[in-house]
């Protein structure tokens, strides 16, 4: 294929403002980001330029040295220093929403080899790697560039492989690509094992028994998706990932060592540090919610950098996305003192208007505005 030649039907496009041709054109290229990249594109198209505003309030926007906590998951079995762990998770959780875990249990190999293999994969011959090229969410491997490409006010700098594992215990590893299939199974039990944990101390910080997220089946499902962030040639018009939070209970990132992920805190964009051996551990909406929030479900995003690739591994427990759940804030956190903020949802409900808002608003503050749709604050009630 030549991707020259693509490029230069896409800057025609793009030179005739015709914002549905370019997507289109883009998408029909099934080359994703690093496509463009591998072309040697110097300026980005229009697609994935942020609106003038955008461009402005960042020049104004204040950025922090604040340090993100890290948690050292070391002697996690002594009585004592479990309930030490299980304060600082509390307190991250509370405040931060996003803190770090070292010496989580899970081989150095086994993380190195998850990041090698998102590598391989997108890296791979451009043809091998289109035949994943997908826009269908009923397949099990979907390689494509901005999930809601047709529907954001502006493409991202990133092309992802998302691995949908909610079925993981019936998987078959032949619906995996074979450059990263291994790493993914090994990575995926592991990650799956450390998400049972850290929702058992999240449990503990609650107030409640170990294993009663566990039973409302927080931990239950886990999609896989493996970023791949090029080097961007004008990384100040763009972004990686636009701001917003993650919907589901718990999202658990591995990335390498080329930073880029921000929180929002206070106001001000905070710098996520990579970690030799570190996984970043942040709070999804429906954890606030069934929290009364008492956990705190923050915004954050990834800037696009100069140099690259940045790779990272996102790992999302949402529960059973199909199930007809009921969720809302756990009884035993609800009294007079501590009325109920949210009513009780189906979790096929709050999926769906989730996804529809932040598709719909390019992803910005996804959960906050799902969330108003199921806060049962009334002022001419109150």
């Amino acid at each position: 294929m030549d991707v020259s030649v693509d490029q230069g039907n896409l800057v025609h496009s793009v030179l005739n403002h015709d914002r549905m041709k370019e997507l289109k054109a883009f998408d029909d290229m099934k080359v994703g980001v690093k496509g463009l990249a591998d072309a040697g594109m110097v300026k980005i198209p229009k697609i994935f330029v942020r609106p003038p505003v955008e461009l402005a309030e960042e020049l104004n926007c204040r950025h922090t040295h604040i340090q993100v906590p890290v948690i050292d998951f070391t002697g996690i079995q002594r009585d004592d220093r479990r309930k030490e762990i299980v304060e600082e998770v509390r307190i991250a959780s509370e405040k931060l929403g996003f803190f770090q875990v070292v010496n989580h249990g899970i081989p150095l190999s086994v993380l190195e080899k998850m990041i090698d293999g998102i590598r391989l994969f997108h890296e791979q011959d451009v043809e091998v790697k289109k035949q994943f090229y997908t826009r269908d969410r009923t397949r099990k491997a979907i390689f494509n560039s901005n999930f809601d490409l047709y529907q954001s006010r502006t493409a991202n700098w990133r092309d992802t492989l998302s691995m949908i594992l909610q079925a993981s215990d019936h998987l078959d590893p032949n619906e995996l690509p074979a450059t990263c299939r291994e790493a993914v199974m090994d990575y995926t039990k592991d990650v799956k094992k450390l998400g049972d944990t850290l929702f058992e101390l999240l449990s503990e910080g609650l107030g409640l028994k170990p294993d009663h997220l566990r039973t409302m089946e927080c931990v239950n499902g886990c999609n896989i998706y493996g970023h791949y962030y090029p080097a961007c040639p004008e990384p100040e018009l763009t972004l990686g990932l636009t701001e917003h939070s993650d919907p589901g209970f718990l999202t658990i990132l591995l990335q390498n060592q080329i930073n880029g992920l921000q929180v929002l805190y206070e106001n001000q964009w905070v710098d996520v540090l990579p970690i030799p051996g570190g996984l970043v551990v942040n709070i999804g909406g429906l954890l606030q919610m069934i929290s009364n929030s008492r956990y705190t479900s923050n915004v954050h995003r990834v800037i696009a950098r100069s140099v690259g690739p940045r790779i990272s591994v996102a790992s999302f427990f949402s529960g059973h996305v199909a199930a007809p759940k009921l969720y809302g804030p756990i009884k035993e956190l609800i009294s007079e003192e501590n009325p109920p903020l949210y009513r009780d949802v189906l979790y096929n409900e709050y999926a769906a208007s989730d996804f529809t808002k932040r598709t719909a608003t390019n992803m910005e503050k996804a959960w906050y505005i799902a969330a108003e749709d199921m806060n049962v604050a009334d002022q001419d009630e109150s």
